[in-house]
């Protein structure tokens, strides 16, 4: 197994357009908006993968990255402290190892969210879907 990570910052308030977030609609290919499902990222074009981990410490690594990108930018920082970094990274560790999808979601400042996601692929427990590093 590996794993492909995704990321959308956006403005929180288009990922209401629920309908182009879902497979079944036209848009969903062009849209830049996450998928609704975790392990739908695999359907969007592989120009979408941000990075791809062969291993869940490379993986977790990644979603750190993208979390202190992101952290001077919170719009909640208390509460994030309250999570907190370290749990949000164990809890991510031992989903990816029993092969379960990640995916946060932190609200940031301007009304901004962002979205960070890391799929199993190659199986992935959800759906099964082709690697998308696999199809041109």
């Amino acid at each position: 197994m590996h794993f492909h990570c995704y990321t959308w910052t956006g403005q929180g308030e288009d990922l209401r357009r629920e309908a182009e977030r879902r497979p079944m609609d036209p848009a969903f290919q062009a849209s830049a908006l996450p998928p609704m499902r975790t392990c739908d990222w695999l359907l969007k074009p592989r120009t979408r993968i941000d990075s791809t981990a062969a291993t869940v410490p490379d993986a977790v690594e990644w979603l750190m990255a993208r979390y202190k990108t992101a952290e001077p930018h919170f719009l909640h920082p208390g509460g994030e402290a309250r999570v907190g970094l370290d749990f949000r990274l164990g809890i991510a560790q031992e989903h990816l190892t029993g092969g379960v999808d990640v995916q946060w979601g932190i609200w940031l400042q301007g009304g901004r969210f962002l979205t960070a996601g890391v799929v199993c692929c190659s199986p992935n427990r959800h759906a099964d879907y082709a690697c998308p590093q696999g199809r041109r």
